[in-house]
């Protein structure tokens, strides 16, 4: 075979081919165009990028900073609060509202320090506070940091004049709590503010975000799942400083929340604060030993059918609307509602209804009686003597009357509150198989546990037991007496049986207690919720929501024999010559039964030196038939309860039932 020619070559040869690839003509020109095309396609894209970038740069620049999309969770009004007949005791007022959106401000450190300073002169808040709240909001960027709220239409102008002076700064309305009857009922109402980083971390699975607004007390924090409603969302076109470009486009509109309907009567809790501070002026007009410290106390009026609230007061008091907007800390302090001051204002946060405890005296009698009957220890219509004083071991119990000397029956001795009748029962108590048979009645009275009441917090109180002061008592507590005191003696039955010594209630427990001796001896659960209603609008029906029942009232297997007796003297208490509230209430046109209670508590009353001082009790009910209400008065220091207690709350009986109390007489009374 003839050796092939040399020639150029495009490729080089391949052993699979007899003939190479050559660059023919054709494929030449098809190179060509392609390049032509690739280079023109180039040249074009070369030339948009420059005219973008060059050309246009700053108009194309402007209109993306003038169409960033922002996404604004909004918060939803609260539903509204009433009273048992819909009077509105909380709402809603429109006001307006400085945010910060940490991600808009300035990156620079020190710029953005000194923006933030600046702000913090213009609206009166401390900058520290400022800026740990913008720390807190960087873990929510879509979420705005609300620095004040009711700010002044001067300071809005400001801002919103220097709007570039503050990036990251946005004006807004909002709603705003409103209490209308400034601080009534305050203790039961409680008040809103923003959710803390604890609050956050319990709550953030049921949906609660940071910067909401959630209830902090009362029963603005037990119902805040009905009443906060449900957020929207808005979106909106903003520039890089956050001024609005555009209308507000509603992604998810806010719900409002509901309605909350309280059982409680707005003019009846008016009767009662005016009651209390009515006692406590009486103690003061009496000048008896240690009246002058009478400086607090509290009121519960409840309906002994059902357990619910139709009053609860509690002195002092404080106006919840020292927490809406920004809080004042000077204005905090003023109201003696910080740690710093709130001792010398007497604790006016503290709810005395339910969250303080007082050795009741007298008011107890009624229940060492019924456990005494039930116990078979006396007879009802039997007779002990009611003497002066009462001796057991060498150790000598006064009577509150020491000048009396009669023979009396169990009605009797309620009515004329003979503490030596009742001392006799509680060593029998204590002579009994089983120290503790009068405190296990007791406990099924409700005495030394909760009461379930729909508020919080809440003191059980103190029901001391055997085992109670061997657990209290040890070397380590009591290191000089604790092998006494950690026994039970004669004397720890002897005055538990009026009342006294380490037995501790709240004045919730002992209306609980009087209203199932009003109802034949069912224990009623206090509570403060009617209903919870969807907000009506154009004249439409309100609509009833689900909720949580109360528990029914529970039977205490009471005997009912024994239940007459104890009717029987508390109503004498308040109509017969011996009665020690009969001055207070024996004119009254309605037939009401109580009892008086003067209970020794040692106090030191600030100088340093601890004395005793008498609190103050009464608690009863109307009629005493057909009882529609219980009432339970404690004056803190107040003296006897027939002259300081009682008179309070017979302001709170006229108010219930459209009467007038007679003049009164000289009051004798424990």
């Amino acid at each position: 075979m003839a050796e092939r020619s040399r020639s150029r070559r495009f490729l080089p040869p391949d052993p699979r081919t007899a003939e190479p690839y050559r660059l023919t003509p054709r494929l030449a020109l098809r190179l060509g165009i392609l390049g032509m095309l690739t280079l023109t396609v180039f040249a074009v894209l070369l030339l948009r990028l420059w005219a973008l970038q060059v050309l246009n740069g700053t108009e194309y620049l402007k209109a993306a900073q003038n169409n960033q999309l922002r996404t604004v969770r909004v918060q939803a009004p609260r539903g509204p609060i009433l009273d048992r007949y819909g009077r509105v005791l909380v709402s809603n007022v429109a006001g307006t509202a400085i945010q910060v959106w940490p991600s808009n401000l300035p990156k620079d450190r020190a710029t953005r320090i000194g923006e933030l300073r600046r702000l913090a002169r213009l609206v009166d808040v401390p900058y520290i506070r400022i800026a740990r709240a913008v720390i807190r909001g960087r873990r929510d960027p879509l979420t705005p940091v609300t620095v004040k709220e009711e700010v002044g239409e001067a300071r809005i102008d400001y801002l919103s004049e220097r709007a570039r002076e503050f990036p990251g700064v946005k004006v807004t309305n909002t709603f705003l709590r409103s209490y209308p009857h400034g601080d009534l009922a305050a203790h039961l109402l409680g008040y809103v503010g923003e959710i803390n980083a604890e609050q956050l971390k319990s709550l953030k699975s049921k949906g609660y975000h940071l910067g909401d607004v959630i209830g902090q007390a009362g029963v603005e924090r037990e119902y805040d799942g009905y009443l906060r409603g449900t957020a929207g969302v808005d979106r909106q076109r903003v520039n890089r400083f956050g001024q609005p470009r555009g209308d507000v486009e509603p992604i998810v509109p806010p719900h409002s929340g509901n309605a909350l309907r309280l059982t409680i009567d707005l003019k009846l809790q008016a009767a009662a604060e005016r009651a209390l501070r009515y006692g406590i002026q009486a103690a003061h007009n009496n000048a008896c030993y240690g009246c002058w410290a009478a400086n607090g106390g509290a009121v519960v009026a409840l309906d002994p059918r059902d357990g619910s609230i139709r009053a609860l007061a509690s002195y002092p008091t404080y106006n919840p609307s020292l927490y809406v907007g920004s809080v004042k800390q000077r204005e905090l302090d003023a109201a003696g509602l910080t740690t710093r001051t709130a001792k010398e204002r007497n604790y006016p946060i503290l709810d005395r209804a339910i969250d303080a405890s007082y050795p009741p005296g007298s008011t107890f009698k009624p229940m060492t009686g019924l456990a005494a009957m039930e116990e078979h220890l006396v007879e009802p219509y039997s007779t002990l003597p009611c003497t002066g004083s009462y001796t057991v071991a060498g150790q000598k119990f006064m009577n509150w009357d020491p000048f009396v000397s009669a023979q009396m029956t169990m009605p009797t001795a309620l009515a004329a509150s003979c503490d030596t009748y009742f001392y006799q029962l509680g060593y029998r108590f204590y002579g009994m198989q089983g120290v503790a048979r009068m405190q296990k009645w007791a406990s099924r009275f409700g005495f030394g546990v909760p009461t379930g009441v729909d508020l919080a917090p809440e003191q059980t109180g103190l029901l001391p037991t055997p085992a109670w002061r061997k657990r209290t008592f040890t070397r380590k507590t009591d290191p000089k007496e604790w092998q006494i005191d950690r026994l039970w003696k004669p004397g720890d039955s002897i005055q538990l049986a009026i009342g006294q010594k380490d037995l501790l209630v709240t004045p919730m427990q002992m209306a609980r207690f009087y209203s199932a001796i009003a109802n034949g001896g069912r224990l009623v659960t206090p509570h403060l919720m009617m209903d919870v209603e969807l907000p009506s609008s154009q004249g439409q029906p309100v609509k009833v929501l689900p909720s949580k029942p109360t528990p029914a009232p529970e039977p205490t297997g009471i005997d009912a024999a024994a239940l007459d007796v104890i009717q029987q003297g508390l109503y004498e208490a308040t109509h017969s010559s011996l009665g020690t509230s009969t001055a207070i209430f024996g004119g009254f046109p309605v037939p009401i039964a109580g009892k008086t209670g003067t209970a020794e508590k040692v106090i030191d009353p600030g100088d340093g030196y601890p004395r005793i001082f008498d609190q103050s009790w009464w608690c009863g009910y109307g009629p005493s038939t057909d009882a529609q209400l219980v009432v339970c008065v404690v004056i803190e220091n107040g003296g006897h309860g027939g002259t300081a207690a009682a008179p309070a709350a017979a302001k709170v009986f006229e108010q219930y039932f459209h009467a007038n109390i007679a003049n009164t007489t000289a009051v004798h009374s424990d």
